[in-house]
């Protein structure tokens, strides 16, 4: 099974994804951003895109990856990243799917406000890529193929493991 957190940046992707692995025994966390970093530090300066999302050999990779992790590993992969282009997200989740892959989607939302206190939180300046993103990921997200939202705006990373976890009839170790 693959759990993919998707959601703005400070929506609470990456610590969901940690406190799910710790707490989820045989769980594997996959961050599709390392390939982002492989591809920029190996190709010319010229090819370079702002959005490593954009090179289409990062979803080609990361699909492969997901794949191969899938059929080797019997237990659950976590993945916290964020894609708003639902071409790039069938590229990977959807093929994955038609694959018969079992992925279960998770769009973490927070208001505008929450995720610059959270970003703030972490030392992005209001002028950060990440901050430059919020509302261009608000929106993104609202589609339907980003559908099922959780709330994260008063809730403790705590709170959405396990609110993952019923939607999913796992069990989470006590803490």
């Amino acid at each position: 099974m693959i759990i993919w957190l998707n959601g703005a940046f400070g929506a609470g992707k990456t610590e969901t994804a940690y406190e799910l692995h710790r707490r989820l025994p045989n769980s594997f966390v996959y961050d599709p951003e390392n390939v982002g970093y492989y591809i920029r530090a190996n190709i010319p300066g010229a090819m370079t895109k702002d959005d490593f999302q954009d090179h289409y050999l990062w979803r080609e990779i990361n699909h492969s990856m997901l794949k191969y992790i899938a059929s080797e590993y019997s237990g659950t992969i976590i993945v916290p990243m964020t894609i708003v282009n639902p071409d790039y997200w069938m590229d990977i989740a959807g093929n994955l799917i038609n694959e018969g892959l079992e992925v279960h989607h998770f769009t973490l939302c927070a208001s505008r406000e929450t995720l610059l206190k959270r970003l703030g939180g972490r030392d992005e300046g209001k002028d950060s890529w990440a901050v430059h993103q919020i509302d261009r990921c608000i929106t993104g997200l609202n589609k339907n193929v980003f559908k099922e939202h959780l709330d994260t705006n008063n809730l403790t990373t705590f709170e959405v493991a396990e609110m993952i976890s019923l939607k999913l009839n796992i069990t989470l170790t006590p803490i």
